[in-house]
């Protein structure tokens, strides 16, 4: 069923974000990052060494593990509390690259940060939120090193966000929430850098297949909502 159109913001509008800083004030960078009625906890923890298969490089390792609270969505999910699931595996190892993709590893020495994005209430777009939130939580955990004498320069060459694009009933609608997602026939998820290089696109034809026209706008479509989220990770970190 598709849903109706948008009367809270246009089709190629984000939903209202926030970035709250400091959320998780025992780690060493922390965000609480909300897109609508999304809210992504993002708590950056810094440990001394790497996994064992990158000892003695010199080079230290950035990793993220995401979660949804048992109550995040209108029924309780289960804890996955032997392993991860498919699912949360696969977007533990999104979050993950695109973070890694921001970072001077070299300069981080061999320490790992461990960005943990626990899903407080899902409504859709959770990794994107996940993504844009651990960024500055990652960024945050970088400025400690720095203050700590423990790193020559900040690791964080540039700033990395997320947003998603749905196609529903072949119009582009920027950062669908959960009713919109479900409805989509192509969902895409996709990532960049602040110089606007691409990080991950992340494109399924749900229910239908998608032009190469159709393609470039939601690309153009997803690249406009990143700058405007980059602009906020700015903003919240006072780099402005």
């Amino acid at each position: 069923m598709t849903p109706p159109a948008r009367t809270d913001r246009a089709a190629d509008a984000l939903r209202v974000a926030t970035l709250e800083r400091g959320a998780a004030p025992h780690a060493e960078g922390s965000c609480l990052a909300c897109a609508g009625a999304t809210r992504v906890l993002c708590s950056a923890s810094v440990q001394d060494g790497v996994p064992e298969w990158r000892r003695s490089s010199g080079r230290g390792w950035v990793t993220a593990e995401y979660a949804m609270l048992p109550r995040s969505t209108h029924r309780r999910t289960q804890r996955e509390r032997a392993s991860p699931g498919g699912r949360t595996h696969e977007i533990q190892r999104l979050i993950g690259r695109a973070l890694r993709a921001t970072t001077d590893l070299a300069a981080l020495g061999e320490r790992t940060i461990i960005i943990d994005c626990d899903v407080i209430i899902a409504d859709g777009g959770t990794r994107t939120t996940a993504i844009t939130g651990g960024a500055v939580a990652l960024y945050d955990a970088c400025t400690w090193l720095v203050a700590q004498h423990a790193v020559p320069s900040h690791p964080m060459r540039e700033l990395v966000a997320a947003t998603s694009v749905g196609l529903i009933a072949g119009a582009a609608r920027l950062d669908p929430d959960y009713r919109e997602d479900v409805a989509a026939d192509v969902d895409f998820n996709i990532v960049a850098l602040a110089s606007g290089r691409l990080v991950e696109v992340q494109g399924t034809g749900e229910a239908d297949s998608f032009s190469r026209e159709q393609l470039d706008g939601i690309l153009s479509l997803g690249e406009r909502g990143i700058r405007e989220l980059i602009a906020l990770q700015r903003a919240a970190l006072g780099l402005i």
